[in-house]
């Protein structure tokens, strides 16, 4: 039974049946009294351990209710009814003036006081019955014996992780064995959805688990590759709820080491799109399909002078392919970026795109001596949104195989559960039922689990070894004040399970009769999580929150957290006007803003660094 008894209940038994538990604890003389008539003999510290005092000692010692005896070498405390009992089956000499009635022969002392051991004990060997009560291990077998044939105690292998023959009291073990199973239906019983959205955020270390340094962005990298999230975001919102020290200078520092490549999946509005980073060693099996249909003649020019490994700054690719204007050459460069076929050894072109939008305008021409207008000098390493050396993508792997297990692998680590809505909210290419081969074969293999972690999710769900657990860890109640611990997210961040592994929650019809926005896993829109509730949903722009409760003790935390993330830089200025489909100023949210600094302005509520 040793693999079917659990040890953290033996552990809760074990405790219980030596009134170790706080709410078995002693707590006046006569506790104390029944402990020893229920336990037997006890020392001083022993007593004491089960919140028994001296005092109590010394009371039921003058009341005649308990006596000092010597048993195995040492002093203990026994209940005055056990004087006999202990006299004729231990030899033990008694103290003076203990009543007649309490020396009466014991039919079976031995018995008896085993029996007593086996009742108050999990699985034990001989050994400890002999020494507890000073007994030969013959005598000790010989009473065991008889009292196994009475069906009071039981012979086996019971305790986990023991060796050798044990015995157990038979009540004991059917209290063990009902504990155990109890534990193991908790086990496979699914948590609830918060549980998830507590969990993978201090999956990903994201919060108060950020680490500082380059290991923990390497570490952070690795779990990240092959997602796609808003360039806009990568370096203010998702690097640095995992890197509590980040600096962009690290990722291009790992950039330009060769580390780690950078990659774009598709144009968004403007001047943003969708990037990737990942760790060069599986670069080939990680980089999403490139989009040839954006491949012009200008772009298979620049395709030809980058082949075969050629790294160049923007005036040697200029004079590569002949093209003199500027403005077209970079956004020929942007277009194959984002079409995922070309990256570069910095993102400093990427920042300086996103920060300027002056990156396609020409360069401004000079004025020359005496007024005449002549170009200007065009600077060596190029305009600052197509500085550093370009390059091209690594190329492909052919494998379907390998790539599936390369990414099936990249998903349990980034996610810990692994859940259908997770798959498909990554636009994986199959989606779920292209993945779901390669994790059954991983389950097979013993690299997964596979269960019903999560309630509402499916059955089809796999977890790293570990990953379960922790998440049952979170699955308590947590409002206490350590519960209330806000997170600011990219509504887009991996980390967000909102929209991908959860639904997003269902919301009241706004103000507007159901008219009003809608959350969505957008580019620079945000989410505001407090102990895994979703509480915010900042629009795209900042004009319009959507909230979840009305709930202050919640809403509190967020705002802060929003108003916090305003102050630091990590967003821009904020001016909000509709909150719920209505006026800010008409809404309760309204007044929560103000408290956390937001001041009020005709059209709104404005909050700056």
């Amino acid at each position: 039974l040793r693999e079917l008894i659990d040890s953290d209940a033996l552990t809760e038994v074990e405790a219980e049946l030596q009134r170790l538990t706080p709410e078995r604890a002693a707590r006046h003389a006569d506790d104390v009294s029944d402990m020893l008539r229920f336990l037997g003999d006890l020392t001083t510290g022993e007593a004491a351990r089960r919140g028994a005092t001296p005092r109590w000692l010394a009371d039921l010692e003058e009341t005649r209710r308990a006596i000092r005896v010597r048993i195995g070498g040492e002093e203990r405390w026994l209940a005055i009814e056990d004087a006999g009992r202990v006299r004729d089956a231990l030899g033990v000499p008694l103290p003076v003036g203990v009543p007649e009635t309490f020396l009466e022969i014991v039919r079976d002392p031995v018995g008896d006081l085993v029996g007593r051991f086996a009742r108050t004990h999990g699985p034990f060997h001989v050994a400890d019955v002999a020494a507890r009560l000073g007994l030969g291990s013959a005598v000790v077998t010989d009473t065991l014996q008889r009292l196994a044939v009475s069906g009071r105690v039981v012979h086996g292998e019971f305790r986990p992780g023991g060796s050798g023959m044990e015995w157990c009291d038979a009540e004991v073990l059917r209290s063990l064995r009902r504990r155990s199973l109890a534990k193991l239906r908790k086990e496979v019983e699914p948590a609830p959805l918060v549980a998830l959205a507590r969990f993978l955020p201090a999956w990903q270390s994201v919060g108060a688990g950020a680490g500082r340094g380059l290991d923990s962005l390497v570490r952070a990298i690795e779990q990240l590759q092959g997602a796609a999230v808003p360039a806009s975001a990568l370096e203010r919102l998702v690097l640095p709820a995992r890197v509590a020290d980040y600096a962009p200078a690290m990722l291009d520092e790992l950039c330009a080491t060769g580390e780690v490549v950078w990659a774009g999946q598709g144009a968004l509005g403007g001047h943003d799109g969708w990037i990737s980073l990942h760790l060069a060693d599986n670069a080939d099996l990680m980089l999403a399909p490139p989009d040839r249909e954006l491949v012009t003649a200008l772009s298979t020019e620049v395709l030809s002078a980058l082949d075969g490994g050629a790294a160049l700054f923007f005036r040697s690719l200029s004079e590569r392919v002949d093209r003199p204007d500027d403005a077209e050459l970079i956004s020929t460069l942007w277009d194959l970026v984002w079409a995922g076929l070309i990256t570069n050894d910095t993102l400093a072109p990427l920042r300086a795109r996103l920060g300027s939008g002056r990156g396609s305008r020409r360069t401004p021409p000079r004025i020359a001596r005496g007024g005449r207008r002549r170009p200007a000098l065009p600077s060596r390493l190029g305009p600052p949104a197509a500085a550093g050396r370009w390059t091209l993508l690594p190329a492909r792997s052919a494998d379907e195989t390998r790539r599936y297990a390369a990414l099936a692998d990249v998903l349990l680590d980034r996610h810990g559960i692994v859940t259908r809505g997770a798959v498909q909210a990554e636009h994986v290419r199959g989606g779920f039922a292209a993945v779901y081969p390669v994790l059954k074969a991983m389950e097979e293999a013993g690299k997964c689990r596979r269960g019903y972690f999560v309630e509402s999710l499916g059955g089809a769900q796999f977890a790293m070894p570990g990953a379960v657990d922790r998440m049952r860890t979170f699955a308590g109640d947590r409002r206490d004040d350590r519960g209330r611990h806000a997170l600011v997210l990219a509504a887009t961040d991996p980390a967000n399970p909102y929209g991908a592994a959860l639904p997003w929650p269902e919301r009241p019809l706004p103000a507007d009769g159901g008219k009003g926005h809608r959350p969505g896993r957008k580019a620079e829109a945000l989410v505001l999580l407090v102990d895994g509730a979703l509480v915010l949903y900042v629009e795209r722009g900042g004009k319009s929150l959507l909230s979840w409760t009305e709930d202050v003790t919640l809403l509190q935390p967020a705002v802060d957290a929003l108003a916090l993330a305003v102050r630091d830089g990590s967003l821009g200025p904020l001016a909000v006007e509709r909150a719920d489909g209505e006026s800010v100023h008409l809404s309760t949210l309204g007044v929560v803003l103000e408290e956390a600094g937001f001041r009020p302005t005709p059209r709104g509520l404005r909050l700056r660094a």
